[in-house]
């Protein structure tokens, strides 16, 4: 709920970097955690424009964990495009909940 990108891109806003940042705090205090993360679509566009756009914006929280000093190989990044829906995409609020990076914390 906390990651923004730029419109119809995989580049992150200033406004991600607190919570951003909060993940960084928390990888860095246990070395065993890892890191999942996952790119969401809503179903507009088709898959041809949202499964790259879900890898970027995956790849663009892997790549700003690892300028933070997190080590690449605690992180995986994917992308899922409209697949794994949360809410109705036939709803604003519905496709702006869709719309998302999932980071999802675990142990070696």
């Amino acid at each position: 709920k906390n990651i923004f990108f730029q419109t119809n891109s995989a580049k992150l806003l200033p406004k991600s970097f607190k919570a951003l940042n909060d993940v960084v705090a928390v990888l860095k205090e246990d070395a065993a955690l890892k890191l999942d993360i996952e790119g969401h679509t809503d179903i507009t566009g088709g898959d041809k424009i949202n499964v790259p756009l879900s890898k970027n914006r995956a790849k663009s929280v892997y790549d700003y964990m690892v300028s933070k000093g997190i080590d690449a190989s605690r992180l995986s990044s994917e992308g899922f495009a409209s697949s794994k829906p949360i809410a109705d995409n036939k709803t604003v609020k519905g496709k702006a909940l869709n719309r998302r990076v999932e980071m999802k914390l675990k142990y070696f």
